[in-house]
């Protein structure tokens, strides 16, 4: 890597981590809608208390953001920006110029992103969609999921079950 090019990803990275940083605590906390919890609907609160989980998510990325890029800041500092920490190589200047934040070459970099994987709240409700079963050893499909809701229960009274004469008065 040529030093014009390094001296232009230091400058790249300087100017990111300055723009993060402004935004980094940025007091714009969300409000609440409503003037009482008193008489709110719960889907009200649950939407309120979603809106601040994201911008608490928010916050956090951006913290992580100023880790890497004051690391990479270091690494520059250093001498070591542009090197693999994994197996020494030098890590290719367009890796670097569309990630600037890399540390790993492309052959080191972390590919274990989960693509295809079910929510893990599936595990726990007990999903009915095809996937093997811990507890049962086999594989439902999606005939088996109405069978599951009735079995689990429904909001019909007695006067809504049919009646065995009404079975063949409906067969008619």
């Amino acid at each position: 890597m040529t030093d014009q090019q390094l001296k232009k990803l230091k400058d790249q990275l300087t100017k990111e981590l300055e723009d993060v940083k402004n935004r980094l605590h940025e007091d714009h906390h969300l409000e609440t809608t409503e003037l009482s919890n008193y008489d709110n609907h719960p889907a009200d609160n649950a939407t309120d208390l979603t809106d601040q989980n994201t911008e608490m998510a928010i916050e956090q990325h951006k913290e992580e953001e100023v880790e890497q890029i004051e690391t990479a800041l270091q690494a520059i500092e250093n001498g070591t920006y542009g090197v693999c920490a994994v197996c020494g190589e030098d890590i290719p200047f367009e890796r670097l110029e569309a990630l600037p934040t890399a540390q790993t070459c492309i052959e080191h970099a972390n590919h274990d992103f989960e693509t295809d994987g079910r929510p893990p709240e599936e595990d726990i409700l007990g999903s009915s969609t095809d996937h093997p079963l811990k507890d049962q050893g086999g594989v439902r499909d999606y005939e088996d999921s109405f069978d599951d809701v009735e079995n689990f229960g429904s909001s019909d009274s007695p006067q809504d079950a049919v009646k065995s004469d009404q079975k063949n008065f409906y067969k008619k």
